[in-house]
């Protein structure tokens, strides 16, 4: 048995959760708060969206598709599905998930803006 198989069967044997992705249970959210970031400026305000509704960013419309958070913490983290344009030409620049409490894995790559997802927001519990 070559040395790369061995360490793999006895990793796999002392942990067997080694190389088991660990699935989580999410809920779907009303809507979700956003944070965006003028570079420029350097003016942060905060964006309140339900889903399915579209906000308007300096010169960004951002599209809230989803928002989704864990069951067992739902202050925990938010998964957001946003759509972002910029005007006057409509152009596609976002169209992705942004994870709240890693907001680097999958960024907005724009010259002057910065949107980032803080959380999800239930209509019921947060009065948002």
């Amino acid at each position: 048995m070559n040395k790369p198989a061995f360490w793999f069967f006895i990793c796999n044997l002392l942990f067997p959760n080694f190389l088991v992705s660990q699935e989580v249970k999410t809920e779907v959210a009303d809507g979700a708060i956003l944070r965006g970031l003028d570079k420029v400026s350097g003016k942060v305000k905060d964006i309140p969206l339900y889903s399915g509704d579209t906000a308007v960013f300096g010169s960004l419309l951002v599209l809230l598709k989803d928002c989704r958070y864990p069951i067992n913490n739902p202050a925990g983290d938010a998964f957001v599905r946003l759509v972002i344009n910029e005007q006057p030409e409509e152009t596609n620049i976002f169209d992705g998930w942004m994870i709240a409490s890693s907001p680097a894995l999958n960024p907005l790559d724009h010259a002057r803006y910065d949107v980032w997802a803080l959380r999800c927001a239930m209509a019921d519990t947060s009065g948002e």
